[in-house]
């Protein structure tokens, strides 16, 4: 399967990437839009038959990425033979609605995987076009767009490419200032190596700013704990709930354990959180605070609040002081951020695949990266000249503390499960469904932790 899969550790692989992020980005080097105007390499202009052709974009009906549809007049002002059609959908129908376009003969072109289905998923259903030829005959080089080779060798399967990196998200804890403050507690640590920021100290910070009432509107809690997808989360505290074959068997794992003490302990810890430390709040509050798809940390009543990148993008718009913070130590000595390194991906059945490509090329150029993060609001490019701009884009935060925070993430990262695993989607799905219960404090996880285990054991199976 992929490299990373075949690496029990990616964190080792991007820890290297990190480096030559830092490394490259005082150089520059990349290519403006400009530099890669049609004509600019052989891929372009439909082989050099001046055809015009309408390439199509598939991607999640949000702001932070539809926001594409605004860099695509300056695209066909230089490229007059390419129209861009973007195509969306809601993110709980992302997956779906793209299979039923490809089982339609309408594929889109250029897409990824912004479902619940990952790079594995898409992969083992040969739904990915190999641009391991393409790449060669436009003689497309990383480095011109200031990519570390490290990641580009994330989406290789067996020295063929079949995805070219554009974002990375990872974990990061985001912390109220304005809650610390007036509870009279220090600020996390941005530094990952600060050995003294651990779990149990975490916990100790998000009682003092613990504040439970009979009025909701006086009710706040010290943390929020969403450290990553619901089947990630033992491994924060080094319980592994899939065989390391994983990663040597096609995304498939001979064997899982989430019945096992370990994984059973590693969930209690974060429950605990909820139902016996009482610092975090239960789903029936966080939605009643902020409704079905809102977040109670945006809406002030959460002092800390661990989860992807993507949180932070809004942080410009919160009503409160903000700072980011490292993940605290959770008894993995190599684990506390999980990463999602986000690909553009061509469809085995684009029509178009060299003006795809080309569609692509224009988007990794350093200065569509950067306008990108502002017209997303945020998003953190692979990109490593333009990401010394995301550093600095949030008003109020050191950009040397986002820095830290994103070099100690990958150091201390871990490829996202959902971007190795088969049949990740009905996966997640079953996961969310089977905690409910706990989540609600109706059953135990002793109780659902066996079904769990069963279930995952068939999905994989299919």
């Amino acid at each position: 399967m992929n490299k990373i899969m075949k690496s029990k550790r990616p964190a080792v692989l991007l820890t290297t990437a990190l480096t030559a992020m830092v490394a490259i980005s005082g150089c520059g080097g990349g290519k403006s839009a400009g530099n890669v105007a049609a004509g600019d390499s052989g891929a372009g202009n439909s082989g050099g038959s001046g055809e015009q052709v309408t390439i199509s974009h598939y991607t999640i009906d949000s702001e932070d990425r539809t926001f594409i549809e605004k860099l695509i007049p300056e695209f066909e002002k230089e490229h007059p033979n390419i129209k861009v059609k973007v195509e969306k959908a809601p993110y709980e129908q992302f997956d779906s609605k793209l299979q039923t376009l490809i089982a339609g003969g309408n594929s889109p072109d250029v897409t990824s995987h912004y479902g619940y289905g990952g790079f594995a998923e898409y992969y083992n259903k040969d739904m990915l076009l190999d641009l391991t030829d393409l790449i060669k005959e436009d003689g497309f080089k990383a480095e011109d767009y200031n990519i570390p080779g490290n990641l580009m060798k994330i989406y290789t399967v067996n020295g063929r490419t079949y995805g070219i990196p554009v974002n990375m998200y990872v974990t990061l804890m985001l912390y109220n200032k304005d809650m610390f403050d007036a509870a009279g507690v220090s600020y996390p640590p941005s530094d990952y190596e600060d050995k003294s920021w651990t779990f149990e100290r975490m916990v100790e910070d998000a009682k003092k700013m613990t504040l439970v009432s009979d009025d909701i509107a006086k009710t706040q809690y010290g943390v929020d704990f969403t450290w990553a997808e619901r089947d990630m989360r033992p491994l924060y505290f080094g319980a592994e709930p899939y065989s390391e074959d994983t990663w040597t068997n096609g995304g498939v794992p001979s064997e899982t354990h989430f019945d096992s003490p370990e994984v059973i302990a590693a969930y209690q810890k974060l429950f605990d959180l909820v139902f016996k430390d009482k610092v975090s709040p239960t789903s029936e509050w966080s939605k009643s605070v902020a409704g079905q798809n809102g977040d109670p940390f945006v809406a002030g009543k959460i002092g800390m609040s661990i989860g992807g990148s993507w949180n932070l993008a809004g942080a410009n718009d919160f009503p409160f002081k903000i700072g980011v913070a490292a993940v605290p130590w959770g008894g993995n000595e190599q684990v506390r951020s999980t990463l999602f390194v986000d690909p553009l991906l061509i469809l085995k059945d684009s029509k178009h695949p060299k003006e795809a490509f080309e569609w692509i090329k224009y988007l990794m150029t350093t200065e569509v990266q950067e306008k990108s993060i502002e017209l997303s609001g945020g998003n953190p490019p692979v990109n490593t000249e333009a990401a010394e701009v995301y550093y600095k884009h949030f008003d109020g935060i050191d950009p040397q503390d986002v820095k830290k925070v994103y070099e100690g993430a990958v150091k201390y990262g871990y490829e996202s499960y959902n971007h190795l695993i088969t049949n990740y989607s009905q996966i997640n799905d079953m996961f969310i469904n089977e905690l409910q219960p706990v989540e609600t404090g109706h059953k135990t996880l002793e109780e659902v932790m066996p079904v769990i285990q069963k279930k995952v054991t068939e999905i994989i199976k299919r």
